[in-house]
């Protein structure tokens, strides 16, 4: 790369051609209508000439002011300042020149030798874009359409059944006795939950939701239980019935009620152990697994193939652009990462539907950013390296950056995620330096005034935005992509690497999540976490002698609440309202189950849904009541808030914080790959 000077043979000008120090530019405060004209005579101003009179009056007056008001010192600092932001005179235009240039503009010089005339480039390209499309449709037809299981018809994906499942999980039944064909795309083992998840008295999170297993590797996969509300697609990866790299299809069996879930670590996967019983398990059947493979990795072979021959064979920004930022646009939604949806007939609508408004933004930042970039640029074997290349990391992202443990920039996510802190400082230190580098560069080029405002009014509007009541700034990898695109406008290598990364990242963004507000509200934030209600205050149980059964009763509830729910090993077992007096009164008893412990929440009813749960309690296999720790379920003691006055351990506690939910239906982030579960408190 060489920084280039504008011509220096006709002196120092603006871009109007005049000189900056042309002592005519600027007009005398005196001057009037009525000027000498070379012959003596009087000569009539034109209204233009009036203009610029009002504006050196004004600019006088306020230099007058300056002058009067600031100090000679601050004066002299600031148009230091000025002059150094301005950058040097004429300012230097980078200009990339190519490494080995001969090798790096040989395809251009093929092409033109083998189609000289403009006609024969477009029908090639054309031809291009026609095979491009038919080879990735062919094998995403092959990937994305599975065939029939002979007994078990064809796998589908399954979808989140809502908070929908009822008391008792009746709604989801039946529980057992039954088969279901599923399939799954590669990658799996990378879902994770996102938000505390409550597994008898353990709280799980940032991890695949396995719970159970076999409990000797040795045994044939059909012995391998799975409590219901666990993950089926990470469950076959655990269970060696698929493959996390290809994925797969099969049919699990719905084998009711089962206890005493292990935990073991197989296939990358640590599963969750659970040491009571569940209503819902579910195996998988020998011998149903199928050959239906996720061709992804070959699709990003046909389409990086194809991107590749583009950047080397054309110097047309214009093309080079619209054709990667279409093509990779398509990859993502249909391929690499798609949204989570039921069949690829919405998954194309989806597409569709996101890519009109994608391509908008895509203009405007071609026309600012882009091309500028590349135009004249004739490195192809960089370009296609650095810009190519680096887009490509971006717009897979899911596996790429996925790595790094931020799931979401919010404060309640980067403090109780493990490595969140210090991944943020890195990428918050790596983006200042890259900014440092990129405005000497605006500095060089004479456009870091311009660019400063732009960055200036960009801060104003995210503190406007900050400062709205009821709502919360989210910062998405589409829109963090969009604000620094405008900084990497130059024809600089370094430039080229960051544009074609923050172009992948706005791709990977829109074409997986689409556009999510910049603001929204605490509740979507929130998602399934915490809710920060009141927990319910409970009086100590009353056991028999013996200790066959349990009984919890408890006063009133608080105003603002209807009654009370309660989960028996994560179900809900009963919900009474406070109209129901004898029902009130009599309390909750549950009669002992099996040689197990066994684990117990409660929470207030808001009209027909549960809040908040507390932590689990325990009744052990002996029969004796372990009370729950002080805080709500799914969240640490001490961001529980504070205990009520006058309240002890042994009577339960009354604290405000965290959030539930009564009904659980886990999906698989890509698949919805997780069977419907029952009043599953998150």
């Amino acid at each position: 790369m060489r920084p280039s000077r504008q011509d220096a043979e006709y002196g120092d000008t603006d871009l109007d051609g005049r000189y900056r120090d042309d002592p005519n530019e600027e007009r005398d405060e005196g001057a009037a209508l009525l000027g000498d004209a070379d012959d003596g005579t009087f000569s009539i101003h034109t209204e233009e000439d009036h203009d610029n009179t009002i504006a050196t009056k004004l600019r006088s007056r306020w230099n007058r002011f300056v002058e009067k008001r600031v100090p000679v010192r601050v004066r002299r600092t600031s148009r230091i300042v000025v002059k150094w932001v301005k950058g040097p005179q004429p300012p230097y235009i980078y200009r990339i020149d190519p490494i080995f240039p001969s090798v790096q503009t040989a395809p251009t010089r093929l092409l033109d030798r083998l189609l000289p005339k403009r006609r024969h480039k477009a029908a090639a390209l054309l031809f291009f874009y026609f095979l491009w499309l038919l080879t990735f449709s062919l094998v995403l037809r092959k990937s994305a359409f599975a065939t029939e299981i002979e007994g078990h018809g064809v796998p589908v994906t399954i979808s989140d059944n809502g908070n929908g499942c009822g008391l008792n999980g009746d709604n989801c039944r039946p529980f057992g006795n039954s088969t279901l064909a599923f399939r799954c795309p590669a990658n799996c083992k990378r879902v994770e939950i996102v938000n505390p998840h409550a597994v008898g008295d353990q709280e799980v999170n940032y991890r695949p939701l396995v719970i159970g297993g076999p409990s000797d590797p040795d045994e044939p996969v059909s012995s391998s239980k799975y409590r219901g509300d666990s993950f089926i697609c990470g469950s076959a990866i655990h269970a060696g019935f698929i493959s996390n790299r290809e994925g797969g299809c099969g049919v699990l069996s719905l084998i009711g009620e089962h206890k005493e879930y292990p935990a073991t670590k197989q296939h990358g996967i640590s599963s969750i152990s659970f040491d009571s019983w569940f209503p819902l398990s579910f195996s998988f059947l020998d011998g149903t697994a199928t050959q239906c493979k996720d061709l992804r990795w070959p699709l990003l072979a046909v389409s990086v193939i194809f991107t590749t021959l583009l950047s080397l064979f054309t110097t047309s920004p214009a093309v080079f652009f619209w054709t990667l930022f279409t093509g990779m646009f398509f990859h993502v939604a249909l391929a690499s990462d798609p949204p989570s949806l039921s069949n690829y007939y919405d998954l194309i609508s989806s597409a569709l539907g996101r890519f009109l408004p994608a391509a908008f933004c895509g203009a405007v930042v071609y026309r600012y950013c882009v091309r500028r970039s590349l135009t004249d640029l004739t490195a192809q074997i960089e370009k296609t390296i650095l810009w190519l290349g680096a887009c490509w990391v971006g717009a897979l992202n899911n596996y790429t950056f996925d790595r790094i443990p931020i799931q979401r920039l919010t404060p309640h996510d980067i403090k109780q995620q493990p490595g969140a802190i210090p991944a943020l400082v890195i990428i918050v230190l790596s983006i200042f330096f890259i900014a440092l580098g990129q405005a000497w560069s605006f500095r060089q080029e004479g456009r870091m005034p311009r660019y400063l405002a732009l960055y200036v009014f960009m801060g104003v509007c995210l503190i406007i935005m900050v400062l709205i009541p009821r709502m919360s700034l989210r910062i998405h990898h589409y829109i963090l992509a969009l604000l620094l695109l405008p900084g990497t406008s130059f024809q600089n290598r370094q430039s080229l690497l960051y544009q074609g990364l923050l172009v992948g990242l706005f791709i990977n963004g829109i074409a997986r999540w689409g556009f999510d507000s910049i603001l929204q509200t605490p509740a979507e934030l929130r998602g399934d976490a915490q809710l920060g209600t009141r927990l319910p205050h409970l009086n100590a149980p009353i056991i028999p002698q013996d200790r066959a059964n349990i009984t919890f009763t408890w006063p009133n509830v608080p105003s603002g609440y209807d009654g009370m729910s309660v989960l028996v090993n994560d179900v809900e077992r009963w919900r009474v309202y406070q109209d129901e007096r004898q029902r009130w009164d009599d309390g909750f008893t549950w009669s002992k189950r099996d040689d197990v412990n066994e684990y117990f929440r409660f929470a207030y009813m808001r009209g027909s849904g549960a809040v908040d749960y507390t932590k689990a309690g325990v009744w052990t296999r002996d029969g004796e009541w372990e009370a729950m720790d002080p805080g709500p379920s799914l969240a640490d003691a001490e961001d529980g808030g504070e205990k009520q006055d006058g309240v002890t351990e042994d009577d339960m506690y009354d604290v405000e914080g965290g959030e539930a939910d009564i009904f659980d239906a886990h999906t698989e982030e890509a698949t919805g790959s997780a069977l419907p579960t029952f009043a599953i408190d998150r």
